[in-house]
């Protein structure tokens, strides 16, 4: 029996316990992995203390180079019948040579967010004015959108972000796939073992601080909210986790104030049932977040910005909309502030909020709803390929030689480095 081949080409190795990307990443895998796939990782970044042991779930993996031809005759051995780029910046280093040594391989784009969307939302708050067609329009957005050209297909984990990519930019439906965080489904007996309100003690965020719309969040809740919360609330503390803290986030910690500072967790499900609100005050950003699937799963209402709730809550962007939450969307600060108080000192609220988010995660990340029209998708573009791929034709466009500046950028280096 012939068994198909999946590449994975990561920008870096997984890491689930520091970023959601980490968790994305290895869910997809584990679908392709259903599928009958032999898995292979590789990557040019090093690996970190944090990094997933992916021999433990069968995948094979190897080092490569960036900008050296080695790379050809490794995907020439291999073979790949469907190669994943994670995200667009690993594709521009090593699409066009897998184009030119494995050409009837399957090339698929794992975007993880739209980049040049939390771009021009990071551009327009540093503006202070309201996004534009020119915030959009950005350097990324334009390497981006020609990655998702040049790929068979793109996965993308949130609807919000299809209908900026199709409306905004007329990207054909056909190129783009909605895949979000594909969760096992939370069982009764699982949710009758979470903590209670009584037995919870402390507001919660967390997030990567590699990830700047996370550290902007951490500091427009120390600046903003944190202290009207602080004013009605005495004697509470708001624990900030996340992996990767900088000297200028760990200067933030103020113990007198319950800002409190903790850093990196082995254990974000124990952290998180212990809190009793988790507040994701996310100013830009694209995707989904994967702080409001860690509170759900935990039990954890949540605030958060209409930012942070995007693509999460319902197919439907327009948030003037009443829509289930797993607790309250606020964009002003004072109203914000409110809204955790209230939901922290009042159980029967609590509890609701609680239970619909264990609601949201069963309907709508449910990975039996995904697995069989995934798998599907995957299998009919290999079969229809070339017609795919005809259909297409501004993505020929810019694998064409006189398109591709970093394929020969790519080439020069490589000649440099001899």
């Amino acid at each position: 029996m012939v068994t198909n081949s999946l590449l994975v080409i990561g920008f870096v190795w997984p890491e689930p316990k520091s970023s959601a990307a980490g968790s994305r990443i290895l869910q997809i895998i584990k679908q392709i992995q259903k599928q009958g796939y032999k898995v292979t990782f590789v990557s040019a970044a090093k690996t970190a203390p944090n990094t997933f042991n992916l021999a433990s779930i069968g995948v094979q993996t190897a080092p490569i180079i960036l900008n050296d031809d080695s790379f050809n005759d490794f995907v020439v051995e291999l073979k790949p019948d469907v190669v994943l780029f994670d995200r667009f910046m690993t594709e521009e280093q090593y699409g066009w040579r897998v184009a030119e040594c494995c050409p009837n391989a399957l090339r698929v784009l794992d975007t993880e967010d739209f980049h040049g969307l939390r771009k021009a939302r990071e551009l327009a708050l540093k503006q202070q004015c309201e996004l534009s067609a020119s915030h959009l329009q950005n350097e990324i957005t334009k390497r981006e959108i020609a990655s998702i050209y040049r790929c068979d297909l793109s996965l993308m984990i949130s609807e919000a972000e299809i209908k900026y990519l199709t409306q905004t930019f007329k990207i054909d439906h056909s190129l783009l796939y909605y895949l979000p965080f594909l969760l096992e489904p939370i069982s009764n007996a699982t949710i009758t073992q979470m903590p209670s309100f009584k037995a919870r003690q402390y507001f919660i965020t967390i997030g990567n601080f590699l990830h700047a719309p996370n550290y902007d969040a951490v500091l427009y809740l120390k600046q903003n909210i944190w202290p009207l919360i602080k004013k009605q609330l005495p004697k509470a503390e708001l624990h900030i986790y996340g992996a990767y803290p900088s000297q200028k986030v760990t200067q933030l910690n103020h113990t007198k104030e319950g800002f409190l500072i903790k850093g990196f967790t082995e254990d974000v499900s124990t952290v998180m049932q212990n809190a009793k609100v988790c507040l994701a005050a996310l100013r830009f950003g694209a995707g989904l977040k994967g702080k409001l699937i860690d509170a759900m799963q935990n039990g954890t209402p949540s605030v958060m910005t209409s930012m942070a709730a995007e693509g999460m809550f319902t197919t439907n962007t327009d948030l003037t909309k009443t829509i289930t939450t797993n607790g309250f969307i606020e964009d002003n600060a004072e109203a914000f502030a409110n809204k955790a108080v209230a939901l922290y000192k009042d159980a029967s609220v609590w509890e609701t909020k609680q239970h619909a988010g264990y609601t949201i995660l069963n309907d709508r990340f449910n990975v039996l709803n995904f697995e069989a029209d995934f798998s599907s998708k995957i299998e009919t573009l290999k079969t229809h390929l070339v017609t795919h791929r005809q259909h297409n034709f501004i993505g020929q466009l810019f694998m064409h030689q006189t398109m591709q500046s970093t394929k020969y950028m790519s080439k020069w280096i490589a000649e440099k480095n001899k």
